[in-house]
């Protein structure tokens, strides 16, 4: 125990002083504080005055001078009532002072809208917000011309309440919330897995392995990096999740945040499950990685050495993200229960309420018997692979490699 206490030690070490850590997680986190500042950003850039102003000629006055009550409506412009002739508007557009105006007119029967933009060519189009609250605001003035009853106002305009409801009671959540917590394990599982990989064919190309080797066992060794590693990695991904979680909290609007991610499904249960399966799916991958890394004698090897592993982790997240579509459908279960999706997709059926207590046991148990075959297999390898410093070992070796007591 106290090697592996060492070997861990010695690993998170290792990793924190490295400058690729360093610079990965300082970029990481200055992106989240950037991309959660980049409205606060662009506002002071174009400066406190981004509300483009739209000014509003009624000619003929057919609103009867009602379009003042626009000025107290959310509509997203600035707007400006004046009594002004049509080349006069142009000239304010031609100038800048205005970016767009409408001219009402009467002609006959009808009531002609122009909507005056500097340059028609880029693709501009009335205003669909204006058009509806000014279609409303005339109706309303005609409407009050005929005097009718307030009973009698309210059933000719009836106060419709739309909701959105499904059929099936358990698949609810928020799906963006739940994408994304699919892409952030997947990332944080699979980069920290692949350090394991590196940092064994590091220390081969240093001789450090050597030393190890001959102070402790090969299975310490690899037990101690995983978990090193793994820690660190941890330790980065909810620094990371934080971050994030401070910087929305601060930066974004509240009816935006709230729109973006529904909080109420984020409970202390899929906390710990996350956490949980964080720590599972990270063993299975690392472990793998470790084999992989002991084949190869040098640095520039290790990429092509883990391709496999690589294109199981990516076929295990994609059987996860494109069966969140449909979560009560009999591959999403598969995907929940597969060991190398199963870290990336239960998560997301707890937080969707469509995973049953039992499929969560049994995922679990699948996954720690696979983490138990992989670890016999790799650690098995890896005694016999790590102080190979010829070619790299082939498949056909390996298998000799773990046939061989």
């Amino acid at each position: 125990m106290k090697d592996l206490f060492t070997v861990m030690k010695f690993t998170m070490k290792d990793m924190v002083k490295r400058k690729s850590f360093i610079i990965s997680t300082i970029i990481f986190l200055v992106m989240i504080i950037v991309g959660f500042n980049v409205p606060k950003i662009l506002k002071s850039i174009k400066g406190e005055d981004t509300v483009d102003k739209l000014l509003i000629v009624d000619e003929s006055n057919v609103f009867e001078g009602a379009l003042e009550s626009l000025k107290k409506l959310d509509t997203g412009y600035e707007i400006e009532i004046a009594n002004l002739k049509y080349d006069e508007v142009k000239e304010k557009i031609q100038s800048e002072e205005i970016e767009s105006a409408i001219f009402v007119e009467k002609q006959e029967e009808n009531i002609k809208i122009k909507y005056i933009v500097k340059d028609a060519t880029m693709m501009e189009e009335v205003p669909e917000d204006i058009i509806s609250t000014i279609n409303t605001l005339y109706t309303n003035i005609q409407i009050s011309k005929l005097g009718l009853t307030e009973e009698q106002l309210k059933s000719i305009t009836p106060n419709f309440e739309f909701s959105l409801e499904q059929t099936d009671e358990k698949a609810n959540g928020n799906v963006f919330a739940m994408m994304l917590l699919s892409i952030v394990l997947f990332y944080a599982i699979y980069f920290c897995a692949y350090q394991v990989s590196n940092s064994i064919t590091t220390e081969k190309t240093s001789k450090i392995m050597e030393t190890l080797v001959t102070s402790t066992s090969p299975r310490t060794i690899v037990l101690g990096k995983t978990i090193g590693i793994g820690i660190v990695g941890l330790l980065q991904v909810i620094s990371i999740v934080a971050v994030a979680l401070i910087c929305a909290y601060a930066c974004l609007p509240k009816d935006m945040l709230s729109s973006a991610l529904d909080l109420s499904q984020i409970t202390p249960t899929l906390g710990v499950l996350t956490v949980i399966y964080f720590i599972l799916g990270y063993a299975t991958y690392a472990l793998l990685y470790a084999l992989t890394g002991s084949t190869v004698s040098k640095p520039e090897d290790v990429q092509s050495a883990n391709g496999p592993v690589a294109i199981i982790a990516v076929i295990g997240f994609y059987l996860a993200y494109f069966t969140m579509m449909n979560p009560t459908s009999e591959l999403n279960v598969f995907a929940s229960i597969f060991p190398f999706s199963a870290p990336f997709c239960m998560p997301f059926r707890v937080m969707m309420g469509v995973a049953t207590p039992t499929q969560i046991a049994i995922s679990i148990i699948v996954l720690l018997l696979t983490i138990l075959v992989v670890a016999s297999v790799s650690i098995k390898i890896y005694s016999n692979a790590i102080l190979n410093y010829g070619s790299r070992v082939s498949l056909k070796d390996m298998i000799k490699m773990y046939k061989n007591k």
